[in-house]
């Protein structure tokens, strides 16, 4: 299936404005808190997965690391690049579990965030991709996932989360359970039945 045709994006398209106005009045740290403890605090390789806008990208940059955006939808790197464009951003047009343009990047990133993605995914998908990603970071390198739980939003293409199978998936693929927390409200508004798991792993073993 071509890039441009990845299912996870659908629906995105059709309320493109609303849905990056949204987005951006979300605060990076408000949403991430349970993540920062987890950046590196010196410059680093990190790869955002599902990169959307690039707010979280963004952020990261200026914290001074080195940041590739991974984002399949070309009206949201389009908008990123415009929004952020001052930025030490690198996007490439890729999606999970494949990660295609980053096949001669194992065990080259310190840390991955994949935020408002995996929902987007059926399960075998989510395994592949967590293999995918247990390979591209680097020794004691971190994952940072959020899990999206309640009815679908802009994305159409959505599949229920099973939390404990997730940290199964990333336990199996090598990776050590650091983080899990249940039960976040969205920042979103008019989502009272959205709820999300914040989880963060770490690859001890390559």
């Amino acid at each position: 299936m071509k890039k441009n045709h990845v299912l996870g994006t659908k629906g995105y398209r059709e309320v493109l404005l609303k849905f990056i106005e949204a987005t951006t009045a979300i605060d990076f740290r408000e949403l991430h808190k349970h993540f920062l403890q987890f950046i590196p605090n010196q410059a680093s390789r990190i790869l955002d997965v599902g990169a959307g806008m690039g707010r979280d990208a963004a952020v990261l940059s200026e914290m001074g690391h080195s940041v590739i955006a991974i984002e399949p939808t070309e009206e949201f790197r389009a908008a990123g690049k415009k929004l952020y464009g001052t930025q030490s951003i690198v996007w490439v047009d890729d999606s999970l579990p494949e990660l295609q343009s980053l096949e001669n990047q194992n065990n080259e990133f310190d840390f991955i965030l994949a935020s408002g993605v995996w929902h987007h995914l059926d399960h075998t998908e989510q395994y592949n991709s967590m293999m995918r990603i247990s390979k591209l970071l680097s020794l004691n390198g971190i994952f940072a996932l959020t899990l999206r739980h309640g009815p679908a939003g802009a994305g159409k293409h959505v599949f229920a989360i099973d939390r404990d199978q997730t940290i199964r998936d990333a336990n199996s693929c090598g990776l050590t359970t650091l983080l899990a927390v249940r039960n976040q409200p969205s920042l979103m508004k008019n989502k009272e039945k959205v709820s999300w798991t914040k989880l963060v792993f770490q690859n001890s073993d390559i």
